[in-house]
């Protein structure tokens, strides 16, 4: 099952912002929420479509209090996260799920903050370079498009 990730903005507290207004309350009513990463929310469901339909339900909240958004769907990664923009070509066919693997978006995890991003592209020729901003106790992958890439 696709999951919907969101990671709040440092300034607010995520779950309160979303539970405290109505429509976003609503929209997430029929999901168990979880928490992988301080100030965060994710949920599971059933198909790609219905997590993009989510985010796009969410959006006036995403646009104020959310700083990424993040869509694992295990038919296309069961590690690797897609970007919102990047789940949104997916399921409008405007990009394969085998060619989405090529550009990275890598988070460190310290203390469960998702901290630095780091951008890195896959080659052929060489291993994924390691992620080295800080000492980290993990790190996060996210997919994303050419223009976030070189956004």
């Amino acid at each position: 099952m696709p999951t919907v990730c969101l990671v709040g903005d440092p300034e607010v507290e995520l779950r309160y912002e979303l539970l405290s207004r109505e429509t976003a309350r609503d929209a997430l009513s029929t999901y168990d929420l979880a928490s992988p990463f301080e100030n965060s929310i994710a949920v599971e469901t059933v198909s790609l479509g219905a997590a993009v339909s989510l985010l796009n339900d969410l959006n006036w909240y995403l646009v104020r209090f959310v700083d990424e958004a993040f869509v694992r769907d295990p038919s296309i990664s069961d590690s690797e996260w897609l970007s919102r923009r990047l789940a949104t070509e997916v399921r409008n066919d405007a990009v394969r799920p085998e060619e989405t693997d090529r550009l990275l978006k890598v988070f460190g995890v310290e203390d469960g903050r998702l901290v630095e991003p780091m951008f890195l592209a896959r080659s052929d020729e060489a291993p994924l370079p390691e992620y080295d901003l800080r000492d980290v106790e993990e790190t996060v992958r996210v997919r994303v498009t050419e223009d976030e890439f070189e956004g």
